[in-house]
């Protein structure tokens, strides 16, 4: 009996220590833990690419050729509609004032192609203007010179003629030229009459009035008339020689 507990005895004290030994290892292991320092997880991560990767990753921008300028062509001969942008009066205009006209329609080449689009711009020179001083006279004196084309704010030099497709005539007041006429035609017919009559007054009269009436109808046959052109009424440009447009 007494050999048996002391077995007993023996084992007891080896279940013991060995329970210590445990929990001695198991306490320092948690001392250690709780000893290492905390991460912050809110500071920012300084992840960035070596320069060797941006430069592989970054795409590769190529320049494209500068397009050529094309050329587009108009063939001397060709006519270009216009309307005057205001209105010429020969009494009023001189020889060397500018005058603009807006293009009222495209002009295309042969291929069908716009060179002239609508709404631009063409500029005129008064090269002689003139009234009408005979009645036979039905249309004055007015020579209109092109000199350029602007588009889209770009100026392109023109060689053709103008010509004003609505210009009229008009009447002027009479005036002292006209008045000179009749006198001329009294004076002559007074001294006419005078004459035949022998140097009688009513020969002077009578030839007067027979005067008169011829200076009065020389005074209509060479009355003034003004030519005139209305704002808005067609202008008809043609070329001379080939016009060329860079696009």
């Amino acid at each position: 009996m007494v050999g048996n507990r002391l077995v007993l005895l023996t084992m007891v004290v080896l279940a013991g220590c060995g329970g210590e030994r445990d929990g001695g290892a198991a306490g320092n292991g948690s001392t250690r833990d709780m000893q290492r320092p905390a991460v912050d997880a809110s500071a920012p991560m300084n992840d960035r690419p070596s320069k060797a990767a941006s430069a592989k990753q970054a795409p590769k921008v190529v320049a494209k050729p500068a397009a050529k300028p094309v050329s587009r062509m108009l063939a001397a001969g060709t006519a270009i509609s216009a309307k005057f942008d205001a209105g010429i009066n020969s009494r009023t205009h001189k020889a060397g004032e500018k005058l603009t006209g807006t293009v009222s329609s495209d002009v295309k080449d042969r291929s069908g192609r716009v060179v002239i689009p609508a709404g631009s711009k063409v500029y005129i020179t008064i090269a002689a203007i003139h009234e009408s001083e005979r009645k036979s006279d039905k249309t004055g004196k007015l020579v209109l010179t092109p000199t350029k084309v602007e588009i889209g704010g770009r100026s392109y030099p023109l060689t053709g003629s103008a010509s004003a497709l609505d210009r009229t005539l008009k009447d002027r007041k009479t005036n002292a030229g006209d008045l000179a006429k009749v006198g001329v035609g009294v004076g002559a017919g007074a001294l006419l009459g005078t004459a035949v009559s022998g140097g009688s007054t009513k020969g002077a009269v009578i030839g007067g009035i027979a005067g008169g009436a011829v200076g009065t109808q020389r005074a209509v046959e060479t009355q003034d008339r003004d030519v005139v052109v209305p704002v808005g009424s067609r202008l008809k440009v043609t070329l001379r020689a080939p016009f060329r447009r860079s696009i």
